[in-house]
C-alpha cells in the first residue's frame, strides 16, 4: 500500500491558541469545586458499527457547487496529503489512493473537497506523534469526505474559524482529545460519519452562535462523550443518528472557559441513544461524572428535546441539570447578550490570566423536552435539578407527552408542562438530591490508544469518479415536525 511519510505541522496562530491545538480547557481543569459539585450534577446512582440511516427530517446534501478545479491525485500526482493540499487552488479536489498515510495535514486554502477513494483503507495514522489528522485553519467551504484518521494526539478532523464546512463519511479512532470537531465556525455538515475512542467526545460543535450547523446520520460510540458543545447553539440540528456505549450520551453545556457563552438553542430529535454507561472508555474528568446519562444538558438553554429513543443508562434518561464552575471569568451574561451573534456579544473568553476568577452556576433553563421514550434509567427516565437557586419550579423548563415510568422530579410532567397549567404538585417530591449524590465512585479511564479498532463503515457513493464538491451548500434543511421517534434497534 502507498505510504507517506510525517509532515511537519505548520504554524499556529495565537488567537485561541489552545482550541487551535485541539485542546479544550475544560477537559481537565474544571477542577476543585467544580468538579466536586458537577458530580452530584450527574445525578450518580456490543460493539457495532455502521453509519446509520436518514430515517425522516431532512432534505439531503444540496446538489453539488459547480466548480472548475482541477484533480490532484495522492500519490500519483503528489507523494502526501499535506503536499497535494499545498498545490491546491480553490475548487480543486484532492483524491486519495487507498494507503496509510503517516501524516499530520493542515489546510489553508478555501473551498478544496479533500476526499479518499475508499473510506475503509484510505487512512490518516499519527502514530500517536501527530496532533490531528486534517486541520482546517480559517479556510471557508473545505469538505473532507471518505476517509478514515486514527491515532493522533489531538483530533481526527478539525476545523476551526471557517464559515462552511463538511465531513461526509469520515470515521476517527483513537485521537487524544476529539474525533471530529468544529470551533468557533459556522455554516457546517457532519453526515454519515463514525467516531470512537476519544476522551472528550466523538463529536463537537462549540463556541458558536447561530451555528447554522447539522450532525446527521452519524454514529458515535466507546467516547467520553458521544456528543459535547460547549456554548453552541442557535440551528444547530443533532438528528437521526445514534450515540451509544459512551460514558454519557449527548451532552451539551454552558461555561465561560470557552467564548460566546452560554450554549442554547440546540436541536436534539430523532435520535437513538442507548447504553451510555460503558466503563472502560478513554474519558476526560468531566466524562468521568457524566456517566450514565443519556442526553445531559448541562447549563444550556432553550434546547428542544424530542422523538429520541432513549433507554439503559444508569443515571437519567434525558436530564436537565447545573454546570459549576469555580474560576469562572466572567458573570452569566443578561438576556439580550444571549441573543447577539457571538461577534456581537460581550460573551468572548477574557484571555486575562490575572481576571479575578469566581464561582458560577449555570442553571439549565427554558429547555422544552417533548414525544422522547425513555425507559431503564437508574435514577429516572426525566430528571430536573438545581443546585438551590433558583428553584426547579422557576427554571422555565417544560416535559411534555413523553413516555417514561420514573421522573424527578415525581410527576414532572404533570408539574411542569408545555401547554397549560401545571399540577401544582411539590417539587421537592422526589427531587434530585444532588448534595447527597456527590462523590460517587466512577470507574477510571481507559487508554484512548489501546482502544479496538472500528469495523468497516460504508462508504461514498462513487468516490473515485464524482466531482468536487465544496462546502458552500451546507447545511442541509432539517424539518423537525417531520422527524419521527427511531425504532429500538434489532437485538
Amino acid at each position: 500500500m502507498a505510504t507517506s511519510t510525517a509532515v511537519e505541522q505548520h504554524g499556529r496562530p495565537t488567537r485561541e491558541r489552545d482550541h487551535h491545538m485541539g485542546v479544550r480547557r475544560s477537559g481537565a481543569s474544571t477542577a476543585g469545586w467544580g468538579l466536586a459539585v458537577l458530580a452530584t450534577v450527574m445525578l450518580a446512582g456490543a460493539c457495532g458499527g455502521g453509519t446509520t440511516s436518514n430515517n425522516s427530517g431532512g432534505t439531503g446534501t444540496s446538489a453539488p457547487a459547480t466548480v472548475s478545479g482541477k484533480t490532484i491525485k495522492v500519490p500519483a500526482d503528489k507523494p502526501t496529503v499535506q503536499a497535494a493540499v499545498d498545490g491546491a487552488q480553490p475548487g480543486d479536489l484532492i483524491l486519495i489512493a487507498p494507503g496509510v498515510y503517516r501524516e499530520g495535514v493542515n489546510v489553508t486554502t478555501e473551498n478544496l473537497t479533500i476526499r479518499g477513494e475508499d473510506r475503509n483503507t484510505t487512512i490518516l495514522d499519527g502514530e500517536f506523534t501527530q496532533e490531528n489528522g486534517i486541520r482546517v485553519l480559517n479556510a471557508n467551504g473545505v469538505a473532507i469526505e471518505n476517509l478514515s484518521a486514527r491515532n493522533y494526539t489531538g483530533n481526527g478532523f478539525f476545523w476551526t474559524g471557517v464559515t462552511g464546512y463538511r465531513g461526509s463519511y469520515l470515521t476517527t479512532s483513537r485521537t487524544g482529545n476529539y474525533g471530529i470537531y468544529a470551533f468557533d465556525s459556522y455554516k457546517g455538515q457532519f453526515d454519515h460519519d463514525y467516531a470512537s475512542g476519544s476522551p472528550d467526545a466523538g463529536f463537537y460543535i462549540g463556541a458558536c452562535y447561530r451555528c447554522d450547523a447539522v450532525i446527521t446520520d452519524v454514529v458515535s460510540e466507546y467516547n467520553g462523550l458521544g456528543y459535547s458543545g460547549t456554548n453552541s447553539g442557535g440551528d444547530l440540528y443533532i438528528v437521526n443518528s445514534t450515540f451509544r456505549f459512551n460514558r454519557a450520551g449527548i451532552v451539551p453545556n454552558s461555561g465561560t472557559y470557552e467564548q460566546c457563552y452560554p450554549e442554547r438553542e440546540t436541536t436534539v430529535a430523532g435520535n437513538l441513544v442507548y447504553s451510555n454507561n460503558q466503563p472502560d472508555t478513554p474519558a476526560i474528568d468531566v466524562a468521568l461524572l457524566a456517566m450514565g446519562n443519556g442526553v445531559l444538558v448541562a447549563g444550556g438553554r432553550e434546547n428542544v428535546i424530542t422523538h429520541n429513543r432513549v433507554y439503559d443508562h444508569e443515571r437519567t434518561g434525558i436530564g436537565l441539570v447545573p454546570f459549576p464552575e469555580s474560576d469562572a471569568v466572567d458573570t452569566i451574561p443578561p438576556e439580550s447578550e444571549m441573543k447577539k451573534p457571538c461577534t456581537e456579544s460581550k460573551s468572548k473568553l477574557n484571555a486575562d490570566p490575572n481576571a479575578p476568577k469566581s464561582s458560577l452556576i449555570w442553571p439549565a433553563k427554558n429547555n422544552k423536552v417533548t414525544a422522547n421514550i425513555v425507559e431503564r434509567s437508574g435514577v429516572a427516565d426525566i430528571a430536573v435539578g438545581t443546585l438551590g437557586d433558583p428553584p426547579v419550579s422557576e427554571l422555565g423548563n417544560c416535559f411534555s407527552d413523553n413516555t417514561v415510568t420514573s421522573s424527578a422530579p415525581t410527576d414532572l410532567q404533570g408539574m411542569m408542562p408545555c401547554t397549560g397549567t401545571g399540577n401544582g404538585a411539590d417539587p421537592s417530591t422526589g427531587a434530585l438530591d444532588l448534595v447527597a449524590l456527590m462523590g460517587t465512585p466512577r470507574p477510571a479511564k481507559g487508554d484512548y490508544k489501546s482502544q479496538p479498532q472500528p469495523p468497516a463503515q460504508p462508504n461514498m457513493p462513487d468516490a473515485a469518479k464524482a466531482p468536487a464538491h465544496p462546502a458552500t451548500d451546507v447545511p442541509m434543511k432539517i424539518d423537525v415536525s417531520t422527524i419521527k421517534t427511531p425504532a429500538a434497534p434489532a437485538t
